[in-house]
């Protein structure tokens, strides 16, 4: 029972990070937040995005750690620096966004430009460095 509980609490927490982490993004575009607030929203988008880490993932434990406690202390300190109403505006928006239903045919005209672009890019420079015939 008790683990159940633990369980559930956990689930809410991340759905709110989640949450919380586009209503972030939602913020740092509002004219009404403070610019330092939307540096620092852009530093731990950065930083969470980022393939370098503070501590490497591939430490045991330690290597996610970083990301357990940075991301989270740095998301709650940005929102914290964000005014109280606009942070309301944004989290509402953010909760309608992940109401979305997530459109497979987009993903793959994505996927699919891309991959074209790829092509195209590969046979540009195949074209300019391959060896020449004469």
């Amino acid at each position: 029972m008790l683990s159940a509980i633990k369980f559930s609490s956990v689930k809410a927490w991340a759905r709110n990070l989640k949450r919380d982490s586009v209503a972030l993004y939602l913020a740092s575009r509002d004219p009404r937040v403070p610019w330092y607030a939307k540096a620092l929203a852009i530093a731990i988008a950065a930083y969470a995005l980022s393939p370098i880490d503070l501590i490497p993932d591939f430490i045991p434990v330690l290597g996610y750690l970083d990301d357990l406690i940075l991301l989270p202390l740095g998301i709650w300190l940005a929102l914290s620096l964000i005014p109280d109403e606009v942070m309301a505006e944004c989290r509402t928006r953010a909760a309608a966004v992940l109401q979305r239903p997530i459109s497979r045919a987009g993903m793959i005209a994505i996927v699919m430009l891309w991959i074209a672009g790829a092509l195209a890019l590969a046979s540009t420079a195949f074209r300019y460095w391959a060896p020449s015939a004469t």
